[in-house]
C-alpha cells in the first residue's frame, strides 16, 4: 500500500470512528482552537494528574484532516507527560510544515502518516489546529486560532 493511500485509509478511519471523541466533566486543562478559514473548531479537554495525560477528549466542527488529526494526537498523548506531549506537538508541527527530516529519530510513529499534508499547504493548518490547541491548554490557553499573532504556520507554539 502506497503512503497516498495508507494516508487516505488512516483519515477516513479516524474521521468517521474517532477516538477519545466526546467531552470531560471536570477537566484540568481545556483549550479552543479555530481556524477561521475553514471553519474548524475545536475543544480539547484533559485531565493532569500524576505529571501524566490521564485523560484527554475532543469535540468540535471540523474537516476529516482536522477530526482525524485530533484523534490521533489524543490517543498518542493519552499517557504522557505533559513534557512528552510537547515534544510530539513540535515534532508534528516541524512535520506537517516539511522541517522535520523523518530520516533521523523521531516519536511520531504513526503520525508519520500526515507527512504528506506539507504538499497540501491549503490543509496544513487543519492538520495542525488539534496540536496547537493542545499546546495552548497544556499552558493554560484559553483559546488560540490560526489566525493569530503566533499562528502556527509562521512560529513555534509559545514563541509568539
Amino acid at each position: 500500500m502506497n503512503t497516498k493511500s495508507l494516508y487516505q485509509e488512516v483519515i477516513l478511519d479516524h474521521n468517521r470512528k474517532p477516538r477519545n471523541y466526546g467531552k470531560l466533566e471536570h477537566p484540568s486543562h481545556h483549550a479552543v482552537g479555530h481556524n477561521p478559514l475553514c471553519g474548524d473548531r475545536l475543544d480539547i479537554a484533559l485531565q493532569i494528574e500524576n505529571n501524566q495525560i490521564d485523560q484527554i477528549a475532543f469535540h468540535g466542527e471540523s474537516c476529516a484532516i482536522c477530526k482525524a488529526s485530533a484523534s490521533m494526537m489524543t490517543a498518542a498523548v493519552k499517557g504522557k507527560s505533559p513534557t512528552d506531549a510537547e515534544i510530539l506537538i513540535n515534532e508534528f508541527r516541524e512535520m506537517a510544515t516539511g522541517k522535520l527530516d523523518l530520516n533521523n529519530p523521531n516519536h511520531l510513529g504513526r503520525l508519520t502518516v500526515f507527512s504528506g499534508i506539507r504538499d497540501l499547504p491549503t490543509r496544513v493548518k487543519c492538520a495542525i489546529l488539534p496540536w496547537h490547541t493542545l499546546h495552548a491548554a497544556l499552558n493554560a490557553v484559553s483559546s488560540v486560532s490560526t489566525e493569530s499573532d503566533n499562528d502556527p504556520m509562521h512560529a513555534a507554539p509559545g514563541s509568539g
